[in-house]
């Protein structure tokens, strides 16, 4: 696996090492939970309390074979990160999150392309693949804008496991979005 920075733009894309478990774990609290995420447009605080991850879920994405978990940073400073797993001729992007202050600017675009990018590149895919709570119209509808399909295929919320949060609904599930990379 490159550790190694590799600059694009302003932005510095590196694969996560177990030394920054915690500065990604914040970030993802950050974009997702509580009243700082309400300043981006990404916030889930209205469906989920508690934690969206913690340390081991970040520690395993990382240390997992076949997983990347994309560090992007501008000036020093993480913004953004992802987590990309290679699933035989797809791969699966997850833990994508972006600073609160950050968003709403092109950033997201931007990382984006660069993990479809990265797993062409890396894994030879011809997909991507996604899961996205089934009521975040206007975070698919993002989704939709960049190619991603709706595939109408859900998966359970996992209930009971605070490990992925306190739901605030009872109608939570995931969604399968995929997109052509070939």
């Amino acid at each position: 696996m490159d550790t190694a920075p590799r600059p694009v733009g302003e932005l510095t894309y590196r694969d996560a090492v177990a030394a920054d478990t915690e500065a990604v774990v914040a970030l993802v609290e950050s974009a997702y939970r509580g009243d700082s995420s309400r300043t981006g447009w990404t916030t889930e605080a209205d469906i989920l309390e508690g934690q969206r991850t913690d340390p081991q879920g970040v520690l395993d994405v990382i240390e997992a074979p076949g997983s990347r978990l994309l560090m992007v940073e501008r000036d020093g400073e993480l913004v953004a990160c992802c987590q990309l797993e290679h699933r035989g001729e797809a791969a699966y992007f997850g833990m994508f999150a972006v600073r609160p202050g950050a968003q709403g600017g092109g950033l997201g675009r931007r990382i984006l392309a660069e993990a479809e990018r990265t797993a062409r590149a890396a894994w030879g895919v011809r997909e991507m693949q996604m899961t996205v709570i089934s009521v975040r119209e206007d975070l698919i509808a993002w989704y939709e804008r960049r190619g991603y399909r709706r595939t109408g295929k859900l998966s359970p919320f996992p209930y009971g496991d605070e490990r992925f949060g306190i739901p605030q609904r009872d109608d939570l599930a995931f969604e399968l979005l995929v997109k052509s990379l070939a």
